[in-house]
């Protein structure tokens, strides 16, 4: 038996892995290939994809299956219980596909959507490696809340029963999962993104449970929330996302026309990095600086189905903001300000600050931590206010406009925070550059942490 050549594709953002299979003959496999396939088109290596196959129907992204099928004449394989609405090849459990010489048998792995599937690389009949997708995980298993809140447990004992047939297989072979570290599908920290069902049976916590309802009940209270983005991405790539082109562009608009924008209700998205969003920015500017996370909080704060106009640094990639809004179906970018916050400032346009301060000892502002709760929990500074930077605009009612410092772990989600109150007509709001850890030692404090 020889392996295959396995060429996996990393999104540090989203936390996810695709994989590009050597078929050994010029082609390839794809297995969970996003919209955005700039980092898939330079692992290539000049292999045309012949089969793109999906484990489910993504939530946090959109599948790149049909750009493949346009681009490389792919053949898209997918569960057919999802009953896409595109050209496919719609595999049920046992159905196997010949790859040239290697075969993938589809195993069904319902759990963390009802549709899943497990695709089982065989060489010789000898399994390989399994593609688990959001099934078993490195060190966890995805979550089953996304379907629908009411099946949570229904779709936990699902998992369970998914993954006791994994664990069937042989110690040696390959776990190839999709979700990984980062993910907010669910996975724990950690740098490894490969295991093997030996490795997985031996280490994963979720594995080692006395039994089902063990199980369940240490999945569920491992929930914390999610971009809800999430929600709708599952019916979008059923649908089948639309093919875009290889480059993407965005109108460069006048610092009149975006002010016009604004008034009528489109979004100032400032992409620019915390301490240039802070010295000066846009009047009501939404602050997400752009790093591998932009799409998460692209997709957690401003609505899909309004008007986004772009304010960056001039060596900030447009095309990276472009397609990491475009993965998670944020098609709605209309445009980028001409000349940057230089031409907003000279055409004499609004413009706010927001004081960037370093950890001091002041017990007389309110301390508000928008980190998520299980980084909350692990430590805090004691007497912060805790509201996740996702569930702020639900908070402004009540919320008092007094000194207030935000923090989080460096100052990115902070400041996101900081735009968002400062669009509501808060007035004395600061940002930590640094972390909770820092503020405690300012203040002779020691971190408080919650069971």
């Amino acid at each position: 038996m020889t392996v295959p050549r396995l060429i996996p594709v990393v999104d540090d953002g989203l936390g996810n892995t695709a994989y590009l299979v050597d078929l050994g003959d010029g082609r390839a496999l794809a297995v969970d290939a996003s919209r955005d396939l700039r980092a898939m088109d330079g692992a290539r290596q000049g292999l045309r994809v012949a089969f793109a196959a999906d484990t489910h129907l993504h939530a946090d992204f959109l599948s790149g299956a049909r750009q493949l099928a346009s681009t490389d004449g792919a053949t898209v394989l997918a569960s057919a219980a999802g009953q896409c609405e595109f050209g496919h090849t719609g595999l049920r459990d046992g159905d196997e596909i010949d790859l040239g010489g290697l075969r993938l048998r589809g195993l069904g792995t319902p759990g963390h959507t009802d549709e899943h599937l497990s695709y089982l690389l065989l060489d010789g009949g000898q399994p390989v490696g399994v593609f688990t997708g959001g099934s078993l995980l490195v060190g966890a298993v995805a979550r089953t809340d996304l379907v629908d809140p009411a099946r949570t447990e229904q779709l936990a004992r699902a998992q369970y029963r998914s993954v006791q047939r994994l664990l069937e297989l042989p110690d040696r072979v390959a776990v190839w999962p999709t979700h990984g570290a980062g993910s907010f599908c669910a996975a724990p920290a950690g740098a490894q993104r490969t295991s093997t069902i030996g490795a997985e049976r031996a280490g994963n916590p979720l594995l080692r449970v006395r039994d089902e309802d063990a199980f369940v009940a240490e999945l569920l209270g491992s929930l914390g929330s999610y971009p809800p983005y999430f929600r709708r991405l599952g019916e979008a790539n059923r649908r089948g996302p639309a093919v875009l082109p290889r480059q993407l562009a965005v109108a460069s608009m006048t610092p009149t026309a975006v002010a016009a924008a604004q008034a009528s209700g489109a979004t100032i998205l400032d992409v620019r990095p915390v301490p240039s969003f802070a010295r000066s920015h846009p009047t009501g500017a939404l602050s997400i600086p752009l790093r591998p996370a932009f799409a998460s909080w692209l997709g957690w704060l401003p609505a899909h189905d309004h008007p986004l106009v772009i304010v960056r640094e001039p060596d900030q990639d447009l095309d990276e903001i472009l397609w990491q809004a475009a993965k998670i179906g944020y098609d709605n970018i209309v445009g980028e300000l001409a000349g940057g916050i230089d031409s907003w400032t000279a055409a004499r346009l609004s413009t706010t600050s927001v004081h960037l301060l370093e950890a001091t000892a002041d017990d007389a502002v309110r301390v508000l931590d928008v980190r998520q709760e299980s980084e909350f929990r692990a430590g805090h500074v004691p007497g912060a206010l805790h509201i996740e930077l996702g569930d702020l605009p639900g908070a402004f009612d009540r919320l008092t406009d007094v000194p207030t410092v935000v923090m989080c772990g460096h100052g990115e989600r902070a400041m996101g925070a900081a735009s968002l109150l400062g669009g509501k007509g808060f007035t004395h709001v600061s940002v930590l550059a640094g972390s909770p850890q820092d503020w405690a030692e300012a203040n002779g404090q020691r971190l408080e942490s919650a069971p």
